[in-house]
């Protein structure tokens, strides 16, 4: 779908006629805008505080395979103790796969969420600026483009304010 909408805006661009030399054409970079907007930073700041403390009970669990993983290696080790601490590690290690899916889950559905409003004050920014500065088109996704076309400063600007 995606390719479909670049090649329409190829194909838009390329029917003008070539004296349309008032065509005016922006382009704005939607990633860096969710890495560099003030709103995003607060929202990335706000989801690790949000998911810190299941990271952290992720890092313990990590601490503790590690820890069983020395004590396995040990040739030391009674018959018992090596098949309580296997059975400990197989069932830590089954945990800590379903607690790391969940939280990669919910992380990127309360990202998803919270951008949503990232990407529609974007949207709003940019048909300002496009109304305001007489643009006939801007695209958001290009393999190339000249940074004299890019607009992503402005829209950074924009919601900054």
């Amino acid at each position: 779908m995606k390719a479909l909408k670049w090649w329409l805006a190829v194909l838009s661009v390329a029917a003008l006629p070539v004296h349309a030399a008032d065509f005016k054409l922006g382009f704005i970079n939607i990633e860096r805008i969710y890495r560099e907007a003030g709103v995003s930073v607060a929202i990335y700041k706000k989801l690790d505080k949000e998911f810190s403390s299941r990271r952290d009970e992720l890092k313990k669990m990590e601490t503790r395979a590690k820890d069983l993983e020395s004590m396995l290696a040990k040739n030391s080790l009674s018959p018992d103790d090596r098949k309580r601490f296997e059975r400990e590690y197989a069932g830590l290690d089954r945990d800590y796969r379903a607690k790391s899916r969940e939280l990669a889950e919910d992380y990127n559905q309360r990202r998803n969420e919270e951008f949503a409003g990232v990407t529609e004050r974007a949207n709003r920014a940019v048909k300002e600026i496009a109304q305001r500065e007489n643009y006939d088109l801007i695209l958001q996704e290009a393999v190339y483009i000249n940074p004299r076309f890019d607009l992503t400063p402005q829209v950074l600007k924009e919601l900054d304010k």
